[in-house]
């Protein structure tokens, strides 16, 4: 009996018609994965777009072996030293007025926090996101989730409104030149959410970046004009950064470029470094309103010591080592790279993206299948890539390699894209 025999037998298929990677891994280290049969593999997500650091970052590795000898896991009513300082240190890295801090598990349990204290603060129970959007599987956040995931499940939260997703790559709404008029775009979409409301408009929550949503990026001034219009309806404005805060896009959080300050800001992959840990972040003002109305939080591991210490040293290794200004620095190398495929590669569309989160969009008439081809191609030469397929949409390639990486490391996996993609258009000519 194999390892697959059990996998067949044992395991719930959880990524819909997605499968399992076909390799079973045996150990990690910086950005490669090494498989039980002796491969070697460039891992391009930083394994769910959480790894930054790379895989085993010795600091962390310490950090693990220190504090699950001494303190892993409390009571929900306890505090301790790193929970308190990553708090602290959290605030230190962000704009006024953000300094309130609750230390959760997951993306998905972050959203659903901050959705609950949008509510509770607000006394409205509607929310806004993006057509396009992922902020997680629980409850509330599935239901501001429309990327993917919604048929067969039944009813969603009551009062769930969808705006477009701002795609310049594809716009639906354009300038006399052809371009994305993305105010004309906004104005309808909150229009048709006025048309729907009831009145009771709680807050938008978005990503700055729209990932699985195909590393959609809002042009600059949109948030601001989101903003804008959270603030004429009486709503919270919510920033989901799982995969864009700390230093992926160049700056400590992708909100930073557009001069804007969310009301909420929501943390998770990025903190952990791979490790499960996330953030709800905001106002004293907004946090105290919510106390006064009983705001009601409790899960197994809020404020858990043992990751709170690796927050911390993620932290430290950010500072220390500079990587916002790295992540872009090796984002334009990156871009270089990309930009120069799809001048070699006629399928490949577009390249967007910022600092070390690209996406590279493919065209063909059936991308559909050739994406698939293209992402398997990768995994036979040595490189992991991930596919985002969405309707109307080619397919697109997230890419989001640890901000540790090197540039050899970056060469390295754009050449073995650049094969995958001359093999698999050679086989289908």
């Amino acid at each position: 009996m194999t390892i697959w025999t059990d996998i067949d037998r044992h395991l719930i298929r959880y990524a819909g018609p997605g499968k399992f990677s076909p390799a079973i891994i045996d150990r990690a280290a910086g950005s490669f994965l090494f498989t039980e049969d002796g491969r070697k593999i460039l891992d391009f997500t930083s394994g769910q777009m959480s790894a930054i650091l790379g895989h085993s970052h010795p600091e962390i590795v310490a950090t693990v072996q220190r504090q699950i000898g001494t303190l892993d896991h409390l009571f929900s009513g306890m505090l301790s030293r790193p929970v308190v300082d990553l708090a602290r240190r959290l605030a230190d890295t962000l704009p006024d007025p953000l300094e309130k801090v609750l230390l959760l598990t997951t993306g998905a349990e972050s959203n659903e926090a901050a959705i609950r204290m949008a509510k509770l603060v607000t006394g409205k129970h509607e929310i806004v996101s993006f057509a396009r959007s992922w902020h997680g599987m629980t409850h509330a956040a599935a239901s501001a989730t429309y990327s993917a995931g919604r048929k067969g499940y039944g009813p969603s939260s009551p009062g769930n409104f969808a705006i477009p997703a701002p795609n310049t790559f594809r716009p639906d709404f354009t300038t006399a030149d052809g371009e994305l008029d993305w105010r004309k775009q906004l104005d309808f979409g909150f229009e048709l959410i006025d048309a729907q409301s009831v009145g009771s408009l709680a807050a938008c929550i978005v990503e700055p970046i729209l990932s699985s949503g195909g590393v959609l990026e809002p042009p600059v001034g949109y948030l601001q004009a989101l903003q804008e219009k959270c603030r004429e309806r009486g709503m919270l404005l919510i920033l989901d950064e799982a995969q864009t805060g700390l230093c992926r896009t160049g700056n400590w959080y992708a909100f930073e470029r557009d001069g804007v300050v969310p009301d909420i800001l929501t943390l998770s992959k990025t903190l952990g470094a791979g490790l499960p840990i996330s953030a709800v972040i905001t106002s004293a003002e907004i946090e105290a309103a919510a106390h006064e109305r009983g705001y009601l939080f409790f899960t197994t591991h809020v404020s858990d010591p043992l990751v709170a210490a690796v927050g911390n040293t993620v932290l430290d290794v950010l500072t220390r080592e500079r990587l916002d200004e790295r992540s872009a620095k090796l984002g334009l190398f990156l871009r270089q790279g990309l930009e120069a495929l799809a001048e070699k590669h006629s399928v490949v569309g577009d390249v967007r993206g910022r600092g070390l989160l690209a996406g590279l969009e493919l065209v063909a008439e059936q991308a559909g299948e050739l994406d698939a081809k293209v992402t398997q191609r990768c995994l036979e030469l040595g490189l992991h890539m991930n596919i985002v397929q969405l309707p109307a949409m080619g397919g697109v390639f997230r890419i989001a390699p640890p901000l540790t990486a090197s540039e050899e490391e970056l060469s390295l996996g754009l050449e073995i894209l650049d094969q995958a993609l001359t093999d698999v258009s050679s086989a289908g000519s």
